[in-house]
């Protein structure tokens, strides 16, 4: 695949839950060098905090004063393992595996909201971009972490083909559980995110649509790679 060589921009690729955009935005980081946030990974990483600090009550409702409180307290970073692959850590733990649980995936959505979680982990997203050369994917980058972004990316799928994609995703990694409570798990989130006051999801007025439902890998990837030769080339004066 051909990428042109201009200045680094910033490249938002927001979406739905389970769209694949963080598997999309790792491969096209890795193509064309430059550095990838996964935003979903902090806020599942702050999610896994509330629970194992019982924060979150047996019914999935967040006491949002003391997970505010405990933000100064929980430290994210991402660890670049031998492999290539990146993985998310919660206070110098490595907590990859146990924030892609169901269990995390029930509740961040109701972290997420919390407006101060919003705040603070927006902050540290805006500061990962000050250079620019990066690959940041989420709910909220094109709308209100980089509204300026040179390059947005809205994706999207039906909910019942993200959800098969999820239940592979977690029964390769030993997670057992069943389409119906992936299906929805997923549309729940749909609804919180939709709703949510604090930046809901939302597609940027100038993103570029992209409904991956009936593209292999290796088509959407040489999707994003046009994309982007095509915005690098927009904005030959960065």
């Amino acid at each position: 695949m051909q990428t042109t060589q201009k200045r680094p921009i910033i490249i938002a690729i927001d979406g739905y839950s389970s769209s694949g955009k963080s598997s999309m935005a790792k491969a096209l980081a890795k193509t064309i060098g430059y550095h990838y946030v996964d935003t979903g990974a902090m806020y599942r990483a702050v999610t896994l905090y509330a629970m194992r600090n019982g924060l979150i009550d047996n019914n999935g409702t967040p006491d949002s004063k003391a997970i505010a409180d405990a933000m100064p307290l929980i430290n994210i970073g991402f660890i670049l393992m031998p492999d290539g692959s990146q993985h998310t850590s919660l206070n110098d733990e490595d907590v990859e595996n146990e924030i892609r649980g169901l269990d995390v995936s029930n509740n961040v959505s109701a972290v997420s909201a919390i407006p101060e979680v919003r705040h603070d982990l927006v902050v540290k997203q805006q500061a990962f971009g000050k250079s620019k050369g990066i690959v940041m994917d989420g709910r909220d980058i094109g709308t209100t972490v980089f509204p300026s972004a040179e390059l947005k990316i809205f994706v999207n799928a039906p909910a019942t083909t993200r959800a098969m994609r999820r239940l592979k995703e977690l029964v390769g990694k030993g997670i057992h559980t069943t389409y119906e409570e992936v299906l929805e798990n997923i549309e729940s989130r749909d609804r919180q995110d939709e709703n949510r006051k604090e930046s809901p999801l939302r597609r940027a007025h100038d993103a570029i649509d992209l409904d991956n439902t009936d593209m292999t890998i290796q088509q959407q990837d040489q999707w994003l790679i046009d994309r982007f030769n095509e915005a690098v080339e927009k904005h030959p004066e960065l």
